[in-house]
């Protein structure tokens, strides 16, 4: 079924090969994909019993703007038109606030890989979205993973497409 719009959501700190895959799936269901940044502003972000960690300072070390940038800068290097990619934040944790972020008639891909993914997709079903609940893929990168691989200086540059991989260099050099 092709969707006038498929959205994808997460934190992509940073965005790795998985995310671009999950963005796939929605692009080819879907005339126009919005990537919602979930976590946006550290203010809005709230502990979840179904996840121990993606309320924690540690756990979202990027900004909006540079988790922004990475997508960004990764599908257009993938030769996406941008004209049909929107990229917006979205307080995940404020299902209020989601109507102002999520457009009337939008498919949310969710790809199930935990208690909270499955959280996630109930309450946006719950809150009268289309919800697309992908749980055949097997989760072989995660965003903790390439944290902890980028403190100890390990070899992380093979989970994140190669823009992401310019864009972390270009950060831990300023860091430096």
């Amino acid at each position: 079924m092709h969707r006038r719009y498929g959205m994808i959501l997460g934190r992509f700190q940073p965005f790795h090969l998985e995310h671009l895959r999950y963005f796939r799936l929605a692009w080819e269901q879907s005339g126009k994909v919005i990537v919602g940044i979930t976590n946006p502003d550290p203010s809005t972000i709230l502990a979840e019993e179904s996840s121990d960690h993606r309320h924690l300072p540690e756990e979202n070390p990027l900004t909006f703007i540079e988790r922004l940038i990475m997508i960004q800068d990764t599908l257009r290097a993938e030769g996406y038109p941008m004209e049909r990619i929107f990229i917006v934040p979205v307080p995940i944790h404020h299902p209020d606030r989601w109507r102002h972020y999520i457009p009337d008639g939008t498919a949310i891909f969710v790809v199930a890989y935990s208690p909270w993914e499955r959280e996630k997709a109930e309450r946006l079903r719950g809150a009268g979205y289309e919800v697309v609940v992908v749980d055949h893929l097997e989760k072989g990168i995660s965003g903790r993973q390439i944290r902890s691989l980028l403190q100890s200086n390990g070899d992380w540059e093979k989970l994140v497409p190669a823009t992401v991989a310019r864009f972390m260099r270009r950060k831990l050099e300023r860091r430096e």
